[in-house]
């Protein structure tokens, strides 16, 4: 079984600020800093240091080095790494005293996905390898529909949410990992936790992961709920939070690690990348973890 993370790859300009900028208002940053980040580069970063194999498909501008260095510096296949004339993708990052975020994001080289490379990339997985998304490339309904012919086991991290992600056939999916955020947003709703309800009436065989939070996460599997208390760490940075959990969930699945151990991990890394700076930067080693995870303690 491989793992492919087709995904998203950013410079990440993140200004420290006393409190995130109102409409109207001009504020005066503490400090700038430049990391790399982007979902899927972060999601494939949390794999490889989480002690998994992963490929890792997208499309970077034709003078950006960082996030190849950046990559394969992680351990992170990139033979499929797609080089395009429009620039690499930015994120423009607020990060206030307490640790929380605000992004504002640029496609750029990341809305160059075309169906042509989808279709390269495609031809060399498999029936019953992973397929990990997000949502800050182009054409991933077709991706989608394309990988669910061939057989592959498709993860979708929902995010930014937008409402085109509704036209998604969830049938297609194995897992969907989405935070509290997210899971409202998809069914309309003002509690989380009626998206598990939903998804097990209309889409029983879905695997459904519910990062909530200081409140932990859950994982619906075949009818059955699982939960993960969160870990209390102080926050620094929450930018890479769920990405990392998403890497180390992924690649814990891949090992056929027992579901329980697996949410652990995944809520520990995550817990440990919030008291660092940066996106991808921030992302724990499997070995970090392990010699933390027993000093962590539950909020």
């Amino acid at each position: 079984m491989k793992i492919l993370d087709f995904g998203s790859c950013n410079i990440d300009y993140v200004y420290d600020v006393e409190h995130i900028v109102q409409p109207g208002e001009t504020l005066v940053a503490n400090k700038l800093s430049k990391f790399p980040g982007g979902k899927g580069l972060n999601q494939a970063i949390a794999i490889s240091k989480a002690n998994a194999q992963v490929f890792f498909a997208g499309c970077i501008g034709e003078d950006d080095n960082m996030l190849r260095h950046t990559l394969e510096q992680a351990g992170v296949d990139i033979h499929h790494l797609h080089t395009v004339k429009e620039s690499t993708g930015q994120a423009i990052i607020q990060v206030d005293k307490n640790g929380e975020n605000s992004i504002v994001i640029y496609r750029g080289a990341n809305g160059a996905v075309t169906v042509e490379y989808i279709d390269q990339v495609l031809k060399q997985f498999d029936s019953g390898d992973i397929l990990l998304l997000q949502n800050e490339i182009s054409n991933l309904i077709y991706l989608i529909k394309k990988a669910a012919e061939k057989g592959m086991k498709i993860i979708l991290n929902p995010s930014p949410f937008e409402e085109q992600l509704k036209k998604i056939d969830l049938r297609d999916l194995y897992c969907v990992m989405l935070n509290e955020t997210e899971a409202m947003q998809w069914i309309g709703t003002k509690n989380a936790n009626d998206f598990l309800v939903w998804a097990q009436k209309e889409y029983p065989n879905l695997q459904v992961v519910l990062t909530l939070g200081k409140e932990g996460s859950v994982l619906l599997r075949n009818g059955e709920v699982y939960k993960q208390k969160a870990f209390s760490v102080p926050a620094v940075d929450t930018t890479a939070a769920g990405d990392t959990f998403t890497g180390y969930f992924v690649a814990g699945l891949c090992r056929g690690m027992d579901t329980s151990e697996v949410l652990r991990r995944a809520s520990a890394a995550s817990a440990i990348a919030v008291s660092r700076k940066g996106a991808a930067s921030s992302i724990p080693t499997y070995d970090e973890v392990d010699t933390l995870i027993d000093s962590l303690a539950f909020a």
